[in-house]
């Protein structure tokens, strides 16, 4: 199998378990909100990253040595990240550091772990320049395991207008980075579908009441909503069409799939349609022993946000796979060894062969996510089909 493979390849660069853990670990920060409206994805990505970890260190850990994760809680506050990226890289001197689930904390961030030549495996946080803040750089530091933004809204335009035929979408934005930057992507794949959004509604995080907009975008003669914000926002979105008597569809980025949106929405925000990396259904052997295993060591049925746990998980093998095939924790070694990765890791999301290269940090493709659907408190297919037999996993193409 894939992941056995990846494992001997790991196994062979390490001595038995006991002595890795005997040895000095290898810091890898954790970062990402663990309190607050977007606490849902960062702690699901945050227990996604651990359950990996533990899983590695139980098979001898990277180069006879453990993974020790240094974790702070950035509370999606964009100082906040800054601060603790110059604090992991200068005062903890990690090897690498997993997370960012907010565009806005990624892009004031993400600078000190290029000046400093660490690696970041960005495993949420979707805004579209992320992995491409330095174009005239010699080298680029930040990876990618999440679908962004370009990839999401031209799947959110293409289902709403050509599968299902609206004409007249109204775009509901929150006013923070990623849902500007996700309005503007999503405005421009509009205009590819010669399609002009009738209302172009902002709002802010902590915003309770969206009558006002949702009210806008009724009287422009909206026949769907198209939404980029986070999961309590948007279930206000739902809440105040279900107070007007007002219900179109809501099509929009990945986050309605958050528990926040879809247990304050209840029956609301039922028929909510989002692309999804990971829907928690144990379509292949690989996410049937993920789900299991971190139900069980977190005693919880239903993840807070799939996605975030998948791709969690997914970028602590990467990582662990770049530095035993550099066989070094410099991070310029390690760098280009996720740029050429020899070794395939099944991960829960797909199966990573060659997933980067020196001009492409983004491991997902555009052929990778499927529609999700809200329906009675999950998330299932939006189209069954779409995740059936073969295309149960996908794959990105070889460059």
């Amino acid at each position: 199998m894939v992941r056995s493979t990846f494992i001997a390849v790991l196994l062979a660069g390490t001595v038995i378990a006991g002595s890795a853990m005997a040895a000095d670990p290898i810091k890898v920060g954790l970062s990402g909100p663990f309190t607050g409206g977007s606490s849902s994805m960062g702690v699901s990505m945050r227990d996604g990253v651990k359950l990996a970890v533990q899983e590695i260190n139980k098979a001898g850990g990277v180069l006879g040595r453990p993974l020790q994760l240094v974790e702070r809680d950035d509370e999606a506050k964009n100082e906040l990240g800054v601060q603790i990226a110059q604090e992991l890289i200068n005062k903890e001197q990690v090897t690498a550091t997993l997370g960012f689930i907010n565009t806005g904390v990624a892009q004031a961030a993400q600078r000190f772990y290029q000046e400093a030549e660490i690696p970041v495996l960005n495993n949420v946080a979707t805004g579209t320049v992320l992995s491409k803040q330095w174009p005239d750089a010699k080298a680029n530091y930040v990876f990618r395991t999440s679908a962004n933004d370009a990839i999401q809204s031209s799947m959110i335009a293409e289902e709403a207008v050509k599968r299902q035929n609206f004409k007249k979408p109204a775009i509901l934005a929150d006013s923070t980075n990623y849902g500007q930057l996700g309005r503007e992507d999503l405005t421009n794949a509009l205009a590819k579908l010669s399609v002009k959004p009738v209302a172009v509604e902002k709002f802010n995080i902590g915003d309770t009441d969206m009558t006002a907009q949702v009210l806008k975008a009724k009287e422009a003669g909206a026949d769907v909503i198209l939404t980029y914000a986070i999961g309590p926002e948007l279930a206000q979105i739902a809440n105040a069409m279900a107070k007007l008597g007002w219900k179109v569809p809501m099509i929009g980025s990945w986050t309605l799939s958050m528990a926040s949106f879809i247990d304050t929405a209840g029956p609301n925000g039922d028929g909510a349609m989002m692309p999804q990396t990971f829907i928690q259904l144990p379509t292949t052997p690989k996410r049937k022993a993920f789900i299991e295993a971190y139900q069980k060591a977190y005693n919880i049925d239903r993840m807070p946000s799939p996605v975030s746990a998948a791709q969690g998980y997914d970028s602590a093998y990467l990582l662990a796979a770049a530095i035993t095939q550099a066989k070094s924790t410099d991070g310029r070694k390690i760098r280009e060894a996720l740029e050429n990765l020899q070794a395939k890791v099944e991960g829960v999301v797909t199966v990573y062969d060659k997933p980067f290269s020196a001009a492409d940090h983004e491991a997902i493709s555009s052929n990778i996510p499927v529609f999700g659907l809200v329906k009675g408190g999950r998330v299932v297919p939006a189209h069954p089909e779409d995740v059936d037999g073969d295309k149960a996993l996908r794959i990105k193409p070889k460059a």
